[in-house]
C-alpha cells in the first residue's frame, strides 16, 4: 500500500509541478554517466564490430541494474531511519520519474510558437523535443512532430515508468528509465552506434513491449471521452501499429494517427540524412496547429485511465 501511495503522490506531484530546471533530475544524472563511460568501455574493448558490441552489453546491463540497486538501498536506508523518510523518497523518486507535465508544457510550446511567433519559432521550439532536423520543416511538419512526441513519449515517459513503479516500486522504475535514456544516447542505427548501441535499442524493446500495447489500448479507450474518434483509433492501431523499425513506437502512434484522423511518421531528415519511414494514418483531414492540443487531451486522458487500471490491478494483487 506504501508503494502504491508513493506512485499516487508522485503523479500527482508531476501534475502539478512538472520538472522545475533548478532541481537535479535522475535522467540528466544517467546521461552523464552514459556520457563518461562510453569512451571508456570503447577504450577497454578490442575496436572491432564483436568487440563494440561487448562494450555496449556492458553498459546496456550494467546501468539499469546499477540504478535500480543504488535506488533500492537509498530506500532501504531510509527505511531503517524512519519509515516515514522511506516513503518521502520513493514518492519523490515516483514525481521525477514521471513526465506528464513536461511532455504537455514542451508540446504546448510548440504550439504557441507557432500561433505567436510564427514558423521559425515553431521550427525552434519543436526541436528541442525530437531528434530529427528541423530546419526546413513546413507547419504541417512542425505540428506532426509535435503529435508524434507526444503519442510516443506518452508510453515512454509515462505509463510505461507507471507500470514499472506498480510493479517493484521506484527501483524498478528507476532501471527503466536507465534503459529508456540508454536507447535514446546510444541506440541508434548509424556507424557509430550501430555495434555499440544494439544491446541497448534491444532491451528498450525487450522492456516496452507489455507497456506499449497497455499505453495504446487505454489512449483507445479515452479517445471517445475527449471528443476523438475512438473507432478511427482502433482500426488504425490495428492496421498500422506494426509500421515502424521498433516494434513499440507505432503502437501510440497509430491510435494518435487514427483518434486525429490524420496521418504521421513519413520520410524524416536525420543529421542531414533523410530516412524513409512509412506514414500511418489517413489524412482525413489537413493537420492543424490545434492538433497539439487534442492530441495532449488525449493523452493525459490514456494517462489517467492506464493509473487507474493499474492502480485497481496493484490492489487486487497486494
Amino acid at each position: 500500500m506504501m508503494t502504491l501511495a508513493a506512485v499516487l503522490l508522485g503523479f500527482a506531484l508531476d501534475a502539478a509541478l512538472g520538472d522545475p530546471r533548478w532541481l537535479p533530475h535522475p535522467v540528466v544524472g544517467m546521461g552523464r554517466i552514459i556520457s563518461w563511460a562510453e569512451p571508456r568501455l570503447r577504450s577497454v574493448f578490442p575496436d572491432t564490430p564483436s568487440g563494440r558490441r561487448a562494450a555496449g552489453r556492458v553498459l546496456a546491463f550494467g546501468l539499469p541494474l546499477g540504478s535500480g540497486l543504488v535506488t533500492w538501498c537509498a530506500l532501504a536506508l531510509a527505511g531503517m531511519l524512519h519509515p516515514a523518510l522511506r516513503f518521502a523518497l520513493e514518492t519523490w523518486l515516483c514525481y521525477q520519474l514521471l513526465a506528464t507535465c513536461e511532455l504537455r508544457r514542451q508540446s504546448m510550446a510548440v504550439a504557441s510558437a507557432l500561433t505567436e511567433r510564427g514558423l521559425e519559432a515553431g521550427r525552434q521550439a519543436v526541436s528541442r523535443i525530437v531528434g530529427r532536423d528541423t530546419g526546413a520543416l513546413d507547419e504541417a511538419g512542425v505540428v506532426r512532430a509535435a503529435v508524434e512526441t507526444v503519442a510516443e513519449n506518452a508510453n515512454d515517459g509515462v505509463v510505461a515508468p507507471l507500470l514499472y513503479m506498480m510493479v517493484g516500486g521506484a527501483p524498478l522504475a528507476m532501471a527503466y528509465k536507465a534503459v529508456n535514456t540508454l536507447d535514446s544516447m546510444v541506440g541508434y542505427k548509424n556507424e557509430r552506434y550501430l555495434h555499440f548501441g544494439r544491446a541497448s535499442a534491444r532491451l528498450d524493446d525487450v522492456v516496452n513491449f507489455v507497456p506499449a500495447r497497455f499505453a495504446a489500448l487505454c489512449l483507445i479507450v479515452s479517445a471517445p471521452l475527449v471528443g476523438l474518434s475512438g473507432e478511427g483509433a482502433w482500426r488504425i492501431w490495428r492496421r498500422d501499429r506494426a509500421r515502424h523499425a521498433s516494434p513499440n513506437a507505432a503502437q501510440t502512434e497509430a491510435v494518435m494517427a487514427g483518434a486525429l484522423g490524420v496521418w504521421l511518421m513519413g520520410p524524416a531528415s536525420y543529421a542531414g540524412r533523410m530516412v524513409d519511414k512509412p506514414t500511418i494514418g489517413d489524412a482525413v483531414r489537413p493537420i492543424q496547429v490545434e492538433d497539439i492540443r487534442r492530441a495532449n487531451r488525449l493523452m493525459v486522458a490514456g494517462v489517467l485511465v492506464a493509473l487507474a487500471v493499474a492502480s485497481c490491478i496493484r490492489l487486487a494483487v497486494a
